[in-house]
């Protein structure tokens, strides 16, 4: 019976989420595999390479201000909940979700519960995902934060998740108006239009379609803004073990992904049930 759940856990993964370990996508000619051994080449020319001597800033999940050991307040002890919460939980820790020991930090700060997203453009399962994602973030719990976390496990993906963060940086600034248009206009480039984006030049010939100018596009692609946060995504993905996407990260605390809950439909319920989770506790 064991083997036999075995082996429907995955065909469910398969079905459900795109693996690190899978090879990259190829291109269907022969110029577009020379772009592709160009980003292998110039893979240590990665912004994010760039700042390494830099620290990286993450938000542990408390924000509580530390206490100087030369202090002469007293410590005092929270008091106890005298009327605990009773709660009768759908989900199940290990079956649908599973908890990180001990807690990560997030990406923001301890005022919200995190939720995040770590996907890549050119993974068909993420796409697949985009639209239940959005219509949750768009009617999310009012203590929940929704946060996308690009994949980076190898120089192709790395390359879409530089393009992440220059998209992102570039709504911030105001030059891209409408961003969930570009998002899906990103999608549609790998996923209809054949267009891999992978050299610097394919990626740029997206935002100049959506009217991003060649400076503003050059200045936000090599900022050492768009780097840094190329650097936190890859320490988080470490840090909460993705090895496949899409994948939610709650609160720097649960990891949960469609396969575990059950489809997308019931990932979302998971998510809910989650947010509460650490909203009561």
């Amino acid at each position: 019976m064991k083997f036999m759940t075995s082996i429907a856990l995955a065909l469910c993964l398969a079905l459900t989420a795109c693996s690190a370990d899978e090879p990259e996508p190829t291109a269907v000619d022969t110029a577009a595999v020379e772009e592709e051994a160009v980003v292998e080449e110039s893979r240590e020319a990665q912004p994010a390479q760039a700042a390494n001597d830099e620290p990286v800033e993450l938000v542990e999940e408390s924000s509580a201000e530390v206490i100087e050991e030369s202090s002469d307040e007293p410590l005092l002890l929270a008091a106890a909940e005298t009327q605990p919460v009773n709660r009768e939980w759908q989900f199940t820790e290990n079956r649908h979700y599973f908890r990180m020991v001990p807690t990560q930090p997030t990406v923001g700060g301890a005022d919200k519960i995190e939720v995040a997203e770590f996907f890549w453009y050119g993974c068909g399962h993420c796409y697949d995902f985009e639209p239940h994602i959005n219509r949750w973030s768009e009617n999310k719990p009012s203590s929940a934060r929704f946060v996308r976390i690009p994949a980076t496990w190898n120089p192709l993906v790395m390359l879409h998740a530089q393009l992440y963060y220059t998209e992102e940086v570039l709504v911030k600034n105001g030059k891209i108006a409408d961003p969930e248009q570009f998002r899906n206009a990103v999608f549609e480039e790998y996923h209809k239009r054949g267009n891999r984006m992978t050299t610097e030049a394919a990626i740029q010939s997206v935002f100049t379609r959506q009217g991003v100018s060649a400076d503003d596009f050059t200045n936000t692609w090599k900022s050492f803004e768009v780097a840094q946060k190329l650097r936190v995504a890859q320490d988080l993905a470490r840090r909460y073990s993705i090895s496949g996407v899409p994948a939610i990260v709650v609160n720097g605390k649960y990891r949960t992904g469609a396969a575990e809950a059950g489809g997308y439909p019931k990932l979302l319920e998971v998510i809910n049930e989650l947010v509460e989770r650490e909203t009561i506790r």
